[in-house]
């Protein structure tokens, strides 16, 4: 299917340049064109998240461009965080944030174009590791919190303190947040199917296959561009990914 091609690569992109959930593309394409129920479509999106993930940290991680060590602090506190922020979400009343991916999206990727992230691995190992531990619980407390209060994908929130918060190089940033996105799109990937049950296979495999190719791709390209170039493009692709969803959610 065409639709799950187009889905999977926006998604891969997104992913390989910027860390960015699969679910913020995939769902709303899936919903939209196919007419897939939201629950089915949100399940596909995880799913195809955790191998596209996984490939783009892997690459990273080859580069030497991931902080497996703070990154697995960041990754436990937004998983605790997100149970948290769910619960709390459940006790009050219903809050209009849907768009808040779609926002989030957009301005990061204009962010990255007006204001790029130059900063070096020389400036970010100067950070001593126990202020970068305490960084690292904090955020993940307030990524957490939020995904799990609103329902919104952590990639881009993710990005973004990483990058303005806690310092971090672009690349780097990058290759930790899809490091934290494999784990947590496989949790919720996992428990979105023992509720819900399956979805439709070919859908399923053509979004994890399509997701993972692009994925592939931008992880390459992005580990061996310049930190200018990689601004520019991951702005773009950005900018581009948000502007599409927001139309997408217009036509829906």
């Amino acid at each position: 299917m065409e639709i799950c091609f187009i889905a999977g690569m926006g998604a891969g992109l997104g992913t390989g340049f910027a860390g960015m959930s699969a679910a913020a593309v995939i769902s709303p394409m899936l919903i939209t064109f196919l007419g897939m129920p939201a629950y089915d479509a949100v399940g596909i999106a995880l799913a195809s998240d955790v191998l596209a993930s996984a490939v783009s940290a892997y690459t990273y991680g080859k580069n030497k461009n991931l902080d497996i060590k703070n990154g697995l602090v960041m990754m436990i506190t937004v998983l605790i965080f997100t149970f948290v922020g769910s619960f709390v979400a459940s006790k009050v009343p219903n809050s209009t944030m849907g768009s808040f991916s779609t926002c989030m999206t957009l301005l990061v990727g204009i962010k990255f174009i007006v204001k790029p992230v130059m900063t070096t691995k020389e400036k970010m190992a100067s950070v001593s590791p126990k202020k970068r531990f305490v960084q690292s619980v904090l955020s993940g407390m307030i990524v957490g919190f939020i995904c799990g209060f609103i329902g919104a994908g952590g990639g881009m929130m993710m990005l973004l303190i990483l990058t303005s918060v806690l310092g971090y190089e672009l690349k780097t940033a990058v290759g930790t947040s899809v490091f934290i996105m494999t784990f947590t799109a496989l949790t919720g990937a996992g428990s979105h199917f023992m509720i819900g049950g399956m979805p439709e296979m070919l859908p399923l495999i053509l979004c994890i296959l399509s997701t993972l190719l692009w994925a592939r791709i931008a992880a390459k390209f992005a580990n061996k561009a310049s930190a200018a170039t990689l601004n520019r493009s991951t702005g773009i692709v950005l900018t581009i990914l948000g502007g599409a969803i927001f139309l997408v959610n217009i036509v829906s």
